[in-house]
């Protein structure tokens, strides 16, 4: 499956965005996705995660309240709506996919996930 990140963008502290992962290649419906974002200088670091279903959510400590994952799977696509931005939120986000056969849960770690959509940069102003 290939992913495909879009929707950052520069925003002014306590906007919103909405970043989407759209697949393609095949269903994205039988996939665990995650959001994941990296900082100028910093480590990669887990946002947040969703099971195949939708039905199961999980997200960082520091974005939680503030953001919500979602998907459409008839549309194959994962959302990442964010809103009460902090300029400590500026960076670059990464989707990636797990196959998980229609079974399961969400997943946080890097290495869990098999397929990765390129960045797309969010920069929050102060």
């Amino acid at each position: 499956v290939q992913l495909q990140a879009s929707g950052g963008g520069l925003v002014q502290a306590g906007g919103s965005l909405r970043l989407s992962c759209a697949a393609s290649g095949r269903t994205f419906s039988g996939y665990a996705v995650g959001w994941f974002r990296q900082a100028p200088g910093k480590e990669r670091e887990f946002v947040a995660a969703i099971n195949w279903s939708g039905d199961s959510q999980y997200y960082a400590d520091s974005v939680k309240g503030r953001f919500t994952i979602s998907r459409d799977n008839a549309k194959n696509i994962v959302y990442l709506q964010m809103i009460s931005l902090k300029p400590e939120d500026t960076a670059d986000y990464y989707c990636a996919a797990k196959g998980t056969l229609f079974s399961g849960g969400y997943y946080l770690r890097e290495n869990d996930y098999s397929y990765w959509g390129q960045g797309t940069q969010v920069t929050v102003s102060s």
